[in-house]
């Protein structure tokens, strides 16, 4: 019998029905991971054991009591961090000891909170306020706190969403050492596959009508280290067959077909169905960078972002940029989209320099910046009526209800775009750029706002309508797997400043592409190794002392 049970629990808002039925059982010492969806209930299961919310039938109830209201022996770390803005580290530590401990000397309370300030990392900013801290910083001032509160059991909804893959990497080993340490029952609810597997003794998933799902053991030996996991072919079952899971319950295909794209021609030049995909392509050196420099004026004088950026990419290709936060990645994107000016160098597409911003030249970016007040219909007419001047209303009309189809939005076209979820406003992004047909599409991190699984979602919608226009493509990406799944070539950049090109690995991958056939590839696992152990050695903002093996492909 588990520490902490669910059984027959159900829950409604109104006439809402968000969770049906949930039968769970957490062991004691065990560490559980729910996965799922965004709006699957998630967050309303952790509600529930946390005793903040109540069911609408069925019983929740922690070591044979039933939760009726949160209690110490129950920690919870959320997602925002909810610190005092006014207090140091040590400060907002201190608020859980001395409730906690009201009855020890005020030196030992002291001792308690230096402890588990150090036990997350932070010694050396224990003075700091929130507003001095970076946000893993702040999330590990929750852990921290929730730990002093000395419970008996840990849950964490989404404790490391907000953070950036390599700082919730770090985190998420953090957590991992600090239950093995103390063997205190832990439930997490992510969204990560990844961190599901380093992390869980058991995985659950959480479908999207809110029932529970496959339950998944793992096997695996603790620690689990993630540049190991990368060849063990435990991890690598387990991961497919849980992604297989989670696709086949979450992301069925929501596109209906039922328009073609006319037959009108943008002011740059190319349609007639996108020139049949582009058709024999393979024009070489199509877009041209070459020794590109960006330089910024600071009051110490210039500072050189990226050095010596050198790269030839052909018509048709579709390239991920990868490296760490600060290497220039965005810098050379936006240099590209003609929004940055060159320092030195410089980029030819076509056979034309860029200067400036152009339509033939798209972009989306990290949050897609909509205009509110129009529909989603509305905000993409607006650059394919500058594009299709020659074009009669209804052609154009129909080149914006193509591509928002496309994109799995035939439903909600005429909806206002403060209406739509994240997901959908980036979903509106892509169909935008693409109504567009630019001869070079830009992605800045499209997806880098939004849960795992969303994102997987919006990776195969954007691999689905990128195959029906073979426009030449650069995304600019942290996700290794995005890389590989995107891409012809994954191009991977070393640490900046003087941030240039450190290795250029070829994608020979069949297309087109899945990702439950790309897990399933011989040769997938080969690839993602090349690219993490890049990214491993420029981790923390190594700079090695061994040469970048640049290689451009002429």
């Amino acid at each position: 019998m588990g520490i902490l049970e669910l059984k027959n629990v159900s829950k409604s808002y109104g006439e809402t029905p968000v969770l049906k039925d949930i039968d769970l059982d957490v062991a004691e010492g065990e560490f559980v991971v729910i996965l799922g969806f965004s709006g699957t209930g998630k967050t309303t299961l952790i509600n529930l054991m946390a005793g903040l919310e109540q069911p609408t039938t069925g019983t929740v109830t922690y070591r044979d009591a039933p939760i009726k209201e949160p209690g110490r022996e129950r920690g919870v770390i959320f997602q925002s961090y909810s610190l005092m803005p006014w207090l140091t580290v040590n400060g907002n530590v201190a608020l859980a000891v001395d409730t906690m401990f009201p009855e020890l000397p005020k030196q030992e309370r002291a001792g308690k909170v230096d402890t588990y300030v150090k036990m997350v990392g932070l010694g050396h900013a224990a003075t700091r306020r929130p507003a001095e801290l970076s946000g893993g910083m702040r999330q590990r001032v929750n852990v921290a706190r929730a730990l002093a509160m000395d419970p008996e059991m840990l849950l964490l909804d989404e404790p490391l969403s907000a953070l950036d893959a390599l700082t919730r990497a770090n985190l998420a080993d953090e957590i991992e050492a600090i239950w093995d340490e103390d063997k205190k029952t832990c439930v997490l609810i992510t969204n990560d596959v990844d961190e599901a597997i380093i992390l869980a003794d058991r995985i659950i998933a959480l479908n999207p009508d809110g029932t529970l799902g496959d339950e998944f053991t793992v096997n695996i030996p603790r620690p689990r280290d993630r540049i190991a996991m990368n060849n063990n072919t435990t991890f690598k079952t387990l991961r497919g067959q849980v992604t297989n899971y989670l696709m086949d319950v979450g992301i069925a295909a929501k596109v209906k077909e039922t328009r073609m794209l006319p037959n009108v021609t943008p002011i740059h030049g190319v349609p007639a169905a996108v020139e049949k995909a582009q058709e024999g392509e393979i024009e070489e050196r199509f877009l041209n960078f070459s020794q590109l420099d960006k330089v910024y004026p600071t009051p110490k004088g210039p500072l050189t972002v990226v050095e010596n950026f050198d790269l030839k990419i052909n018509k048709g290709e579709f390239i991920s940029l990868i490296g760490h936060s600060g290497c220039g990645k965005s810098t050379v994107l936006t240099m590209a989209a003609g929004l940055n000016p060159i320092s030195k160098g410089a980029i030819r597409l076509d056979g034309w320099n860029v200067e400036g911003a152009d339509p033939e030249r798209a972009v989306v970016f990290q949050s897609p910046n909509l205009f509110p007040w129009l529909t989603a219909k509305e905000n993409v007419a607006i650059g394919v009526d500058k594009v299709y001047p020659r074009a009669s209303q209804a052609e154009r009309q129909d080149v914006v209800e193509y591509y928002l189809e496309r994109v799995g939005l035939a439903d909600s076209m005429d909806k206002g775009a403060a209406s739509l979820s994240n997901g959908m406003k980036q979903r509106v992004g892509i169909a935008r750029a693409f109504a567009l047909s630019p001869k070079l599409l830009l992605l800045d991190e499209p997806f880098g706002m939004l849960d795992s699984l969303t994102r997987w979602e919006l990776q195969e919608v954007l691999m689905e309508v990128w195959s029906r226009t073979k426009v030449t493509a650069i995304c600019v990406t942290h996700d290794v797997d995005e890389a590989i799944l995107l891409a012809d070539r994954v191009v991977m950049m070393t640490n900046g400043p003087q941030a240039t090109i450190g290795k250029i690995t070829d994608v020979n991958l069949p297309r087109p592409r899945t990702r439950k056939a790309l897990l399933e590839h011989p040769d997938y696992y080969t690839y993602r190794q090349e690219v993490l152990d890049f990214l491993e050695e420029y981790e923390h903002g190594a700079k090695p002392k061994s040469k970048p093996k640049a290689i451009a492909a002429e």
